[in-house]
């Protein structure tokens, strides 16, 4: 596996607090993929804005207005995780869709695969750049535009269930499901909009559990306790 693009919730992000920032699972998400970078795999990162922002849930504010402040919201994420990596000896940088004055560069996929073959570790903040798509769109598109292999969707469950697992003890786990499936039953493992996007550019999705001990790189290289959604 020569490049991937790893997906973490802003929400997985906040440990326990479930808002802000918990350092210390941020660091232990640097230091895994350390690893897989050292090994030569090419790691691109996108991750939510929900440890900062839920402005969908408000009935005051704009839809255009509360997706912008989700945008920034991811920008503000995609920074700080940034120096948590550098901080334990990776080379990254932030690229975005529009453009943020000195602190991230514009996307393009000549310069993603530049700061890629430097080996450094690539943040795609501010979502796809428009109201009305959601960061699920914007890792499937940015996925599909650097070639990755792959997208790894790391979050606060270990997978792919038929139901909330959460609100119903009996909920069965997908070991594999094809993404028509989750299209057909709305297993909402992205949303709808992104799991079309990965159905028509063929692009795979595995889902594991970021708490689990070494998630990440048990993910990469195949110790897999997740949901493989294939296409």
């Amino acid at each position: 596996m020569k490049r991937i693009l790893l997906k973490l919730s802003g929400e997985a992000l906040a440990g326990e607090k479930k808002t802000g920032f918990d350092e210390e699972t941020v660091r232990k998400v640097a230091l895994q993929v350390k690893e897989l970078v050292d090994s030569n795999i090419q790691v691109g990162i996108v991750i939510g804005g929900g440890n900062f922002w839920r402005g969908r849930t408000s009935e005051n504010i704009d839809r255009t207005k509360a997706d912008q402040i989700g945008m920034l919201a991811t920008i503000m994420n995609c920074i700080y995780v940034s120096e948590i990596f550098r901080s334990v000896g990776m080379m990254t940088n932030i690229l975005t869709p529009f453009e943020c004055g000195s602190f991230t560069k514009l996307f393009s996929k000549d310069r993603a695969n530049k700061y890629f073959e430097k080996g450094q570790v690539v943040f795609f903040a501010g979502g796809t750049g428009h109201p009305y798509f959601s960061t699920d769109t914007g890792v499937v598109l940015r996925a599909i535009e650097v070639d990755a292999e792959v997208i790894l969707l790391a979050k606060s469950i270990d997978g792919v269930y038929d139901d909330d697992p959460a609100k119903n003890p009996a909920a069965k786990k997908y070991s594999e499901v094809t993404i028509d499936e989750v299209i057909a039953k709305n297993l909402q493992v992205v949303d709808m909009t992104a799991s079309i996007l990965a159905r028509d550019n063929k692009m795979p999705m595995w889902v594991f559990g970021l708490n689990e001990e070494n998630s990440i790189v048990n993910t990469v290289k195949g110790n897999f306790n997740g949901t493989k959604v294939t296409v």
